[in-house]
């Protein structure tokens, strides 16, 4: 038996992207150089780090429960990792093994087979509703993890971004009945000839998409540092060049003219859309930029992991205005529909709501106990098409929950507790009624924003990266990490 230091790099690389740990990733494949290695990623199964030591575990377990006479010991709580790495071997010690009970298939199985919550909303029904696995659509052809993925604002169509390297445009007819799809458009990312980048081995993951208000175009950011914009069919409309370092964010404005970029080489970059070139370019953040976000047509957002947001207004060199208060990197921002709040998430465990009247915070929200990966506006109040019902502002957090939270109070209205592992995204209906929430313990689950009940779930094959629903709330597409997509048909949702 061999272990070479490759092969244990590669695997770690893998783990640190199929657990969403993409800025890790990136420094982790710069420092050991994974791209480097001969290994075909298409042969690694996901979870295959996780397996492995699992089955060393195993291996472990079933050593120290025989003691030397050859007896089984019995009645011992299972052992844990750290014991398993601490543990000297009876022939090392010298003594006899520890009183230990080999692991059940069901204690080692990843993630939990049936969520349960410890502590949940008693409106919260005993019985949950699956969803039927006919009303399911399957979308293969992605030959790595698929990061991200987004429905046109205008008609079925869905692109979804992996890390093999491509993008995909996906039309899903509603009248096709089968479950099994692979037709999809390839959005290729090859290397442009001429240009060198600073991507190590030539690492093309596609880690975000985003659509032009008028379904016209979609964009798609690269590990290479490269943000393209494609046509429907497919054909490269602009290659825009100037991030040194993978893009983790891009965002088209609603009129549609310009887009913004952010990315590990701490820049924040406009760009017109019609002739490629850049526009503005920033630099006032000192570590990454991880999301970008306009309040406007003109002004937007940035946020970093040095802790700080900047606002930024076309024309001038420097931000209009910078919200400090977190302490440590700030994951994701987004201005409310109507552009007058901005919200904001860390690793910090809170979110923050700001305002461009006061320097400081309007509220901090501060009940998550875990890193607050992402967060969501409803497409409810003013500037929306639900301008009857009440602004709500959601976050998910690497302590397995999402929250819902009354905006003008800032207090928390729900705690959404089933998720096992931490959540990745969440995503609101269109009328706002509904919130999805997809997690790496592979459910995908469906909540009421009234009242925090569950109302239908969906189990996947391995970890959900993002979930998105359609324009008019009858499908609702989850990206996993086994390389598939599925698209949930929700027609009977409401019935």
């Amino acid at each position: 038996m061999s272990i070479k230091s490759d092969e244990v790099n590669f695997l770690v690389y893998r783990y640190l992207l199929e657990s969403g740990f993409q800025h890790s990733a990136y420094t982790f494949s710069q420092e050991s150089h994974v791209k480097h290695t001969s290994i075909n990623s298409t042969q690694i199964p996901p979870g295959a780090l996780i397996s492995v030591i699992q089955k060393g575990l195993q291996y472990v377990e079933a050593e120290v429960s025989i003691a030397e006479d050859g007896t089984i010991l019995e009645d011992a709580p299972p052992l844990s990792l750290i014991d398993a790495v601490s543990y000297e071997s009876p022939g090392i010690k010298g003594g006899g093994g520890l009183s230990v009970k080999p692991l059940n298939s069901q204690q080692i199985s990843t993630p939990t087979q049936e969520p349960m919550s410890t502590e949940r909303n008693d409106n919260v029904p005993a019985t949950v509703t699956d969803h039927p696995p006919n009303l399911v659509k399957i979308l293969q052809g992605h030959g790595s993890e698929v990061f991200t993925c987004a429905w046109s604002p205008i008609d079925n169509t869905l692109v979804t971004g992996s890390g093999d390297s491509t993008a995909r445009l996906w039309h899903v007819d509603a009248n096709d009945t089968s479950q099994n799809y692979g037709g999809s458009i390839v959005l290729s990312h090859q290397p442009l000839p001429g240009v060198h980048l600073s991507s190590e081995g030539g690492n093309r993951d596609v880690t975000s998409v985003h659509w032009s208000p008028d379904g016209s175009q979609v964009a798609t950011g690269s590990y290479d540092g490269v943000a393209r914009l494609w046509s429907l069919e497919g054909e490269i409309k602009s290659t825009l060049i100037r991030h040194s370092g993978p893009i983790f964010a891009l965002k088209w404005n609603n009129k549609g003219n310009y887009i913004a970029t952010g990315g590990v080489d701490k820049l924040a970059v406009v760009w017109d859309v019609n002739s490629g070139d850049v526009r503005q370019s920033y630099s006032h953040h000192k570590s990454p930029t991880l999301d970008v976000d306009w309040q406007n047509n003109t002004t937007f957002s940035s946020c970093s992991a040095d802790t700080f947001i900047h606002v930024y207004r076309l024309g001038t060199d420097k931000p209009i205005r910078t919200f400090s208060g977190h302490k440590n990197g700030v994951n994701a921002i987004k201005w409310d529909p109507s552009g007058n709040l901005l919200a904001s998430c860390s690793d910090d465990h809170t979110a923050k709501l700001w305002s461009m009247k006061q320097e400081t915070w309007l509220h901090d929200l501060t009940e998550h106990s875990g890193d607050i990966y992402t967060l969501q506006w409803s497409p409810t109040g003013p500037n929306t098409s639900n301008p009857n019902a009440n602004l709500q502002l959601a976050t998910a957090s690497f302590d397995s929950t999402v929250r819902l939270w009354e905006v003008e109070r800032g207090v928390c209205l729900h705690t959404l507790r089933r998720h096992q592992d931490p959540v990745y995204s969440v995503a609101f209906s269109p009328d706002g009624r509904y919130i999805a929430s997809g997690s790496f313990d592979r459910w995908l689950f469906i909540w009421s924003t009234s009242n925090g009940a569950l109302v239908r779930r969906y189990r996947g094959d391995s970890g959900i990266f993002e979930v998105c629903w359609n324009k008019d709330g009858t499908k609702l597409a989850a990206s996993f990490s086994d390389h598939k997509v599925c698209v949930l048909d929700l027609k009977t949702l409401s019935s």
